[in-house]
């Protein structure tokens, strides 16, 4: 064999080991998984995973896996304008998410990742009231996404991943200390996105 043969052999050898190191696997039995894969939930370390469609149905009843890991559901539904203004979150690009306790957790996205604070239950209520869609919201694998920054008024039902994916633009676009010019267009773009995909 000559030496140009090897060379081109060793190649696409560590070509096909990179094309396969950057992409996406199941996290639960490492095969490959489309691009619109499925997500769960881990309730313990409250973070998503992905998992390929087998593993996906493993989890599609509430009781699999003693509630540890929970499927995450695919639905997105635009809500008429929500007064979030009775949960005393002063930010206008945020996630709130109920949790199995009762408890409700306001998100907001930063440089650093997911500000966290908790809101107060009664005022979540309140809102459900006013607002009924919010009472089937699942808890922990879904949440409400609000952004009213720049005169907007985008109020969702979305899966817990689409949040995540919302906090990523924003730690991805960051610049200096106010964000800088492509942070706002980016979220946009998200938000246009969303609305393509519900």
């Amino acid at each position: 064999m000559t030496t140009d043969g090897a060379l081109a052999r060793l190649i696409r050898s560590s070509a096909d080991r990179t094309a396969t190191a950057e992409a996406e696997a199941c996290d639960l039995c490492a095969a490959p998984v489309a691009g619109d894969h499925a997500h769960l939930y881990d309730t313990a370390k409250d973070e998503v995973h992905c998992a390929c469609g087998p593993c996906s149905v493993l989890f599609d009843r509430g009781g699999a896996g003693d509630g540890h890991y929970r499927l995450v559901p695919r639905r997105r539904i635009r809500l008429p304008r929500v007064d979030t203004a009775v949960l005393g979150v002063p930010v206008g690009l945020v996630f709130f998410v109920p949790r199995a306790d009762g408890t409700v957790t306001a998100q907001g996205p930063s440089p650093a990742g997911a500000m966290r604070w908790e809101v107060d239950a009664s005022a979540w209520q309140r809102l459900t009231e006013t607002c009924p869609q919010l009472a089937g919201v699942e808890p922990e694998v879904e949440a409400l996404l609000v952004n009213t920054v720049h005169g907007l008024d985008h109020h969702w039902i979305v899966p817990i991943d689409d949040c995540y994916r919302m906090v990523a633009v924003v730690r991805r676009e960051w610049r200096g200390l106010s964000g800088g010019g492509r942070i706002w267009p980016a979220v946009e773009q998200f938000f246009g996105e969303l609305a393509e995909r519900s």
